[in-house]
């Protein structure tokens, strides 16, 4: 390639894995400031999916569309470090409800409260419109992505 020659576009998955791995960098750097340091990008499955009255490991691995034994085992690190509780599901004797403790629900809050404080900076940094565009963008592909498959 010539000095002349534009160079070709870097490729859309990398532009968005560049975009997530910048915001989950800035994000789990503030958990950590606010006392959090051991929560974990992969444990992001169980925070933003689970109920507040509590949820079923099935029920949080279909939100999320991960596997079960994915979500079952940052839940079970989670369970290690304090943020989660398993306890019996009153309707069904066999299943557990996965339920964020006192420390779950402040780490979870504080880590929603992070995020939107990201994306408000972002919009201060690279203009509301674009930010917002941006959403709507998003939003409208992963809407359609996330569209149950007829059967």
């Amino acid at each position: 390639m010539s000095s002349q020659e534009t160079p070709p576009p870097v490729p859309m998955i990398r532009l968005l894995s560049l975009v997530f791995d910048e915001f989950s960098d800035e994000l789990f750097r503030r958990l950590a400031a606010a006392g959090y340091g051991d929560i974990r990008p992969g444990h992001g499955c169980v925070f933003g999916s689970i109920d507040p009255a509590g949820s079923r490991l099935t029920d949080m691995a279909e939100v999320v569309h991960m596997t079960k034994q994915s979500v079952g085992e940052a839940a079970s690190d989670l369970e290690r470090r304090g943020y989660v509780q398993r306890l019996p599901d009153p309707t069904d004797g066999r299943v557990k409800i996965i339920q964020l403790t006192d420390r779950g629900c402040e780490a979870q809050q504080i880590g929603i409260a992070l995020i939107d404080e990201i994306e408000r900076e972002w919009a201060e940094r690279y203009g509301e419109a674009e930010i917002a565009a941006l959403r709507e963008i998003l939003e409208a592909i992963t809407t359609k992505a996330l569209r149950p498959v007829p059967a």
